[in-house]
């Protein structure tokens, strides 16, 4: 699936060729226009503007749902999103062993990317939702050597189960989900977060004669995994000798969590002991801290964005001071833990503005520029519009699409599948509209002729000044299909 030819579309117009060399300024456009946007903003020159970016998008959804549009947009560029967790940072639980693992992957591609290793690629575009970016972490994560094996390397078993266990795996008879490993004999399951499937190592003594993946659901082994066993940390509080020391201090002078706190200095992992982060490691940072400052923060619906990160504080708020309801007099917490709480956008605004990084908000509204004291940028309004919203009523969609086509305007519709993308030709064409499939949309639209391609796209955009109109299964039907035909 390529939507290139979206993007060549559009990167002549003038409104995009200011955006590619504003260095701050805010857009104003639909934001299913967005990924249009990013896609200029990154795409390699002559195309764009060859920027990196740290997107940051309301909820978690819209993140993957925006990185899996870009790359079809820009598929030579690496594109990866930065999950949250699952739970807030005073909630006592602790996020998933998946989703930790996932994070400091990404961080480890941050700080120690390499081009040359399949594994760790540098990153062009993170997409992370607001919760991500606006809460603090360990500094230092992506700076903790990950487990690295490959064929015919020389292992000491022992030595690399107790590094699973330090990097926080929880060891298994069977390995069922990923965080998991399970030794048997000379043979080591483990499942890294960012792998689809889970590895299984096989020595020969201490040598490493073969890894291949295998299926959770009946164990059988699969295919050779020719990149090796690539396992970060799955928990963001790794219990050093340093921590667990600060841990042993800890449950002596905060007699109200010294439970908590004799635990982990004893070296266990105790369930919600990430709300002690502040208090066990040397630091904390926010995402925007670990960008290269180069880079480009863009912020999508910037208003909506606010209003998130306002519900969060207030909610994780609400939970310090619950989760030490009895344990301290007066509902005070006996420790300083601030240092996790959520940021708010201003702080990450001045702190990006303290490094110099170059920013871009994405509004459908003109008052958000004003709303985020943004009257000193760029301006620039794309004359664009959102699709409408069919809800079903095919007809009028169709009318819509025949007259776009009568006029010679380029237009796309974009099918969650390539079933439906058939049956989406086969109608326009019994409706005498112009119409023909396109399995990848590598060329600009053909004018006068409604491509029909296969894209995950949640809505389309009208772009009148070039005479382009994007509609989607979506806009059409009313309702994203829950799931796509092969």
């Amino acid at each position: 699936m390529s939507l290139t030819g979206l993007l060549k579309a559009v990167v002549t117009q003038p409104a995009f060729i200011r955006l590619a060399e504003s260095r701050v300024a805010t857009a104003v456009a639909p934001t299913a226009l967005a990924p249009v946007l990013l896609a200029q903003l990154c795409a390699p020159a002559p195309i764009g503007a060859g920027r990196r970016l740290l997107v940051v998008t309301a909820t978690g959804r819209e993140a993957d749902d925006l990185a899996e549009v870009l790359r079809a947009l820009v598929p030579e560029r690496e594109v990866a999103v930065f999950p949250s967790w699952e739970t807030l940072p005073h909630e006592r639980l602790s996020p998933s062993l998946d989703t930790v693992g996932r994070r400091v992957a990404i961080l480890r591609r941050l700080a120690h990317a390499d081009a040359a290793d399949p594994l760790i690629p540098p990153i062009d575009v993170l997409i992370a939702s607001v919760r991500a970016v606006l809460q603090p972490m360990a500094a230092g994560l992506g700076d903790v050597e990950p487990v690295r094996i490959t064929h015919g390397m020389s292992v000491d078993l022992i030595g690399l189960v107790e590094r699973l266990v330090e990097l926080g795996y929880e060891r298994n008879d069977l390995v069922e989900r990923r965080g998991q490993f399970a030794v048997r004999g000379g043979i080591l399951d483990v499942f890294p977060p960012p792998d689809e499937h889970p590895l299984r190592v096989e020595f020969w003594g201490d040598v490493v004669e073969e890894i291949r993946t295998f299926s959770v659901a009946d164990q059988r082994s699969l295919e050779l995994a020719h990149h090796g066993l690539f396992a970060p940390p799955v928990r963001e509080l790794l219990l050093t000798a340093k921590v667990r020391e600060r841990a042993r201090l800890l449950a002596s002078s905060a007699p109200e969590i010294s439970d908590v706190a004799a635990r982990i200095a004893e070296g266990l992992h105790v369930e919600g002991m990430e709300t002690l982060i502040p208090v066990l490691v040397d630091g904390m940072v926010s995402l925007p801290e670990l960008i290269d400052p180069s880079s480009t923060l863009v912020l999508i619906e910037p208003e909506r964005l606010r209003t998130r990160a306002h519900d969060l504080e207030r909610t994780a708020a609400e939970f310090l001071a619950a989760s030490w309801h009895n344990a301290a007099v007066g509902n005070q917490t006996p420790i300083d833990l601030a240092g996790a709480s959520y940021l708010s956008v201003a702080e990450i605004l001045d702190l990006t503005d303290a490094r110099s990084m170059p920013r871009v908000l994405i509004t459908p509204l003109a008052s958000d520029v004003e709303l985020l004291d943004a009257r000193d940028d760029e301006v620039i309004d794309f004359g664009a519009t959102a699709a409408n919203s069919y809800r079903g009523d095919a007809g009028l969609a169709f009318t819509d699409l025949a007259k776009w086509a009568k006029a010679s305007w380029r237009v796309v519709l974009a099918s969650e599948g390539h079933g439906s993308a058939e049956r989406f030709v086969e109608t326009l064409s019994g409706e005498d509209i112009p119409a023909r499939l396109v399995d990848s949309l590598n060329d600009e639209p053909q004018a006068g002729v409604v491509s029909v391609t296969t894209a995950s796209m949640a809505h389309g955009f009208i772009l009148a000044g070039c005479e382009l109109a994007v509609l989607t299964e979506t806009d059409i039907v009313g309702q994203r299909s829950s799931t796509k035909d092969m």
